[in-house]
C-alpha cells in the first residue's frame, strides 16, 4: 500500500480554515485515491516489503434503477398480434312523428337504421435483447466466498436490469414524442409555430403576450414570471375541464371523443412544475386555486443535451410515423386520454444455453412490446414559443 506523508499540506488547510492564511491552490493528488483498472504487482505491505495486499472488502455497484418514464403501459395477451379498436360516431337526430299527426300518413317503424361503427388495426411490434455470458468455475478464482460470488453474479444481473429498464423508458418517450410531433403537424404543417397558438398545440406565452401586450419575455425567462406561470396554470385547469366534455376540437381525427377525469394522463416537464411551485404556489395564501392539474413529470422529452438547459430539454427532433419531420421547443406539459397511446402487449422473457465444451450459460433477454398512437383520441400539447 502506498502511504502519503500530508503534514504540510494539513497544516496549510488549517490556516485557510481558521483564516490566518489566504486561500491557495491545493495539490489534492496525494489525497484522494481515484482507483485503478488492475491491481499491480507493486501492492506489497510495507513492513517486510514481500506480502501481497489482500482485498479487505468487495462492493458490488448494484443499485435498481426504477425508471422515470410517465405510466402508460397497458395490458398483454398470450394469442394473436392485433390491438382493435372499434368506435361508433354519433347517430344524428331525426324529427318525432308523435307531435306531427297527419291523417291517412302511414308512420312505418320497419325502415333499418344502419350505425356507423369504424375499427382501426394496430398490429406492430418493436423488439430487441440483450445477450450475456456466465461462467462459474472459470470466476471463483477471484473471490473468497460463495457470498461473493453471488453478489457478483447479481450485479450483472442488476446491469442487465437498469439497461433494460433505461431502454424500454426510451421507447416510452419516443411514444409519446411521436405523438407531440404529430399534433404539431396537424396543427400547423409545415409552418413556423410560434407566432400562434392552436387548439390542440397551445402556445401560452404567445397568449399571454396577445392578452397583456408584454413583448420582452422569452420563454426562458417566463419561468420566472410569476404573472406568466399564473395564466398557464389556468390555462392547464381549464383545458382538464374542457376534454371533460365532449368535442372534437381535441384529436387529430376529429372525432368526438370526451376524456373523463380518471383517464386523463398529465405530464409537465420538471423545470416547469418546480417553477411553479417555487415562483407562485410557495408564497400564495390561497395556494389551491393556483394548484396544477395532478401530473406525472419528466426531465426531458427527447434528452438532457450536454447543459440541461431549457432549450435542450424541451425540444424534440423527430421524424414520425407519418413520414413527417418535426422539429419543436419549448414543450412544457401534454394532456392525454389513457386510449391516445400506450404500450401494449409487452412480453419480456429469457432464454438459456447452456455450452458444456467451455462451461459457460448464455443468456437472452428478450423484450417485445407494440407502441401505438391513436389519433382519434384527445391530446393536447402546450409549449412556449
Amino acid at each position: 500500500m502506498q502511504v502519503q506523508q500530508i503534514y504540510s499540506l494539513v497544516n496549510t488547510i488549517t490556516g485557510e480554515i481558521l483564516g490566518s492564511d489566504t486561500v491557495v491552490n491545493e495539490d489534492l493528488s496525494n489525497i484522494v485515491d481515484i482507483g485503478t483498472a488492475v491491481f499491480g504487482a507493486n501492492q506489497i505491505d510495507n513492513y517486510v516489503k514481500s506480502l501481497v495486499n489482500h482485498i479487505g472488502r468487495v462492493i458490488f455497484v448494484n443499485r435498481a434503477y426504477s425508471g422515470g418514464a410517465p405510466s402508460v403501459l397497458m395490458d398483454n395477451w398470450e394469442f394473436g398480434s392485433v390491438l382493435e379498436k372499434i368506435s361508433a360516431e354519433l347517430p344524428a337526430a331525426t324529427e318525432n312523428d308523435s307531435w306531427n299527426l297527419v291523417h291517412g300518413q302511414d308512420y312505418s317503424p320497419n325502415v333499418f337504421h344502419k350505425p356507423n361503427v369504424t375499427a382501426k388495426f394496430f398490429n406492430s411490434k418493436v423488439t430487441f435483447e440483450i445477450d450475456m455470458s456466465f461462467t462459474e468455475r472459470q470466476v471463483k478464482e477471484s473471490f473468497n466466498s460463495p457470498a461473493q460470488l453471488n453478489g457478483f453474479i447479481s450485479m450483472i444481473h442488476g446491469a442487465i436490469d437498469k439497461s433494460l429498464t433505461v431502454k424500454i423508458d426510451s421507447l416510452i418517450m419516443r411514444t409519446i414524442n411521436n405523438m407531440i410531433a404529430e399534433t404539431f403537424h396537424a396543427e400547423y404543417g409545415t409552418n413556423s409555430h410560434s407566432a400562434s397558438s392552436k387548439m390542440k398545440a397551445v402556445n401560452l406565452l404567445y397568449e399571454y403576450k396577445q392578452l397583456t401586450g408584454e413583448n420582452t419575455l422569452t420563454p426562458t425567462l417566463a419561468l420566472t414570471d410569476k404573472e406568466f406561470i399564473r395564466y398557464c396554470v389556468k390555462r392547464l385547469n381549464l383545458y382538464s375541464d374542457r376534454l371533460k366534455k365532449i368535442s372534437t376540437l381535441f384529436n387529430i381525427g376529429e372525432q368526438a371523443r370526451f376524456t373523463p377525469a380518471d383517464m386523463l394522463h398529465v405530464v409537465l416537464l420538471s423545470d416547469f412544475k418546480a417553477a411553479a411551485n417555487v415562483y407562485l404556489t410557495a408564497d400564495t395564501q390561497n395556494e389551491k386555486f393556483v394548484m396544477l392539474p395532478a401530473a406525472e413529470t419528466v426531465p426531458y422529452w427527447q434528452g438532457s443535451g450536454t447543459d440541461y438547459s431549457f432549450n435542450s430539454i424541451s425540444s424534440i427532433n423527430v421524424k414520425t410515423a407519418s413520414g413527417n419531420t418535426v422539429t419543436a421547443g419549448g414543450i412544457v406539459g401534454i394532456m392525454f386520454d389513457r386510449d391516445s397511446l400506450g404500450v401494449s402487449n409487452l412480453d419480456r422473457r429469457v432464454t438459456t444455453s447452456y455450452n458444456p465444451k467451455a462451461e459457460f450459460y448464455n443468456h437472452f433477454f428478450k423484450f417485445d412490446a407494440g407502441y401505438f398512437n391513436d389519433f382519434n383520441e384527445n391530446f393536447v400539447v402546450f409549449f412556449l414559443a
